[in-house]
């Protein structure tokens, strides 16, 4: 009696000995990571890579890819691949142009998520009910949104003051919020380049100075996100239509309906994030700005293992180098390459432990040609630089990859009637 209650008390590892990791050993990682940047700050001298402007920079330059990433968690929880999320961003840009430039930015706001929404709607038509590749509908969809945007740019921008057949007039700008008094100190602080603590401030500080209202929206999105669809009846029903629709059904679950909620709330969301680019980040709408945020945004949900909060973390790390680029360019990015030697040489020793010879050697060279090259040079050539983002996203994916779970249902045909 006594046996089995303790093995029933005794918790029970993740399918492939995975644990999930508690609270206080997710702090400890952190704390980690940011005295190993401030570590390569001083060694390195660039200190601007944790100052209150890089990361007020990565924080604009991570929401819409964050927007774009919730949008895709939405869809493929309820088991619908969206590949159509820069199509999505592309009407978000456009719509909230039109109406912000007309009737002011939070109308800008609420058309951009419309227009979002409509290809979000679209998709769910195509897939959910006629039951066409999702992969197909969301590259038809991206290529439609394209051609629709310039067609209407033609009629709605060309010939009015300030616009043109691929620009519209500048949109007022959003509010924005600095917490007085606090932001100051923590600026003055993050100045000191003190180890760890002034890098401490600068990421505070990046979090109360200059904020968008519509950026606390978005950041608020994913705590409710998560509340949504892992704490409420609701969640638990869109989630099982990802899992294995063919039981939700059985048990009641209208899976149509769910599925046309998630991929039209994804629309929302990814349109949300091109209203964002086009009214807060630049304040205009120019064709191509998206610049393939919506598949970046799919590759941080992926990245996330289809979390909420991992999906923040893959946006910000991409918002973080992008962010790099802009602010001190070559010599961030040089830094940069100290800190991925050394994180080479740390996973050296981790493989070791697990008796992956081969990856520990391959881990090793690696890392010393990334310590030669920092110690041979300056800076590194500006094509790199620009290439840094996109490179750190596919070396994250590439790391990563073998400890994903998609939801099981995710991208398989369903037709309705088939729990019965």
């Amino acid at each position: 009696m006594s046996t089995s209650k303790s093995t029933a008390a005794r918790p029970v590892p993740l399918k492939g000995g995975r644990r999930t990791l508690s609270l206080p050993v997710v702090l400890l990682i952190i704390a980690g990571a940011l005295a190993l940047v401030s570590l390569v700050r001083l060694i390195s001298g660039a200190n601007d890579i944790t100052s209150v402007g890089q990361v007020a920079g990565a924080l604009e330059l991570a929401v819409p890819i964050g927007l774009a990433g919730l949008g895709g968690l939405w869809a493929e929880r309820a088991g619908v691949v969206n590949i159509g999320l820069e199509g999505m961003m592309v009407l978000g840009t456009w719509f909230g142009a039109w109406a912000g430039f007309q009737w002011g930015p939070w109308m800008g706001v609420l058309f951009g998520i419309l227009g979002g929404c409509l290809g979000g709607l679209l998709h769910a038509v195509i897939t959910v009910t006629f039951g066409v590749n999702h992969i197909v509908s969301g590259v038809a969809i991206n290529i439609l949104a394209v051609g629709i945007t310039r067609y209407l740019s033609n009629f709605a921008f060309d010939g009015v003051q300030g616009g043109s057949s691929k620009q519209s007039p500048r949109v007022d700008p959003i509010d924005k919020i600095t917490i007085p008094g606090l932001s100051d100190w923590l600026q003055d602080l993050q100045q000191q380049h003190w180890f760890l603590i002034s890098d401490i401030a600068g990421i505070l500080g990046g979090l109360v100075t200059g904020l968008s209202l519509l950026t606390v929206v978005a950041l608020l999105l994913i705590p409710a996100t998560w509340w949504i669809l892992w704490r409420t009846p609701f969640g638990l029903r869109l989630r099982s239509c990802g899992e294995s629709p063919v039981a939700a059904e059985t048990l009641g679950v209208n899976v149509y309906k769910y599925k046309y909620i998630a991929v039209t709330v994804s629309g929302g969301l990814a349109g949300l994030g091109g209203a964002f680019l086009a009214i807060v980040a630049t304040g205009i709408y120019q064709e191509g700005q998206t610049g393939g945020r919506g598949y970046i945004g799919l590759a941080a949900m992926i990245f996330g293992n289809w979390m909420p909060g991992g999906m923040a973390l893959g946006a910000g790390l991409f918002g973080f180098t992008d962010s790099l680029k802009l602010r001190g360019g070559a010599e961030n990015v040089h830094a940069m390459l100290l800190l991925l030697a050394i994180l080479l040489v740390m996973a050296v020793f981790w493989q070791l432990y697990r008796k992956k010879y081969v990856a520990a050697v391959i881990s090793a060279a690696v890392s010393a040609l990334l310590f030669t090259w920092y110690f041979l040079t300056d800076q590194v050539p500006s094509q790199f630089v620009d290439a840094a983002p996109y490179v750190t996203t596919l070396l994250v994916l590439s790391l990563s990859a073998q400890r994903l779970r998609m939801p099981k249902a995710d991208g398989v045909p369903y037709r309705k009637g088939e729990g019965k």
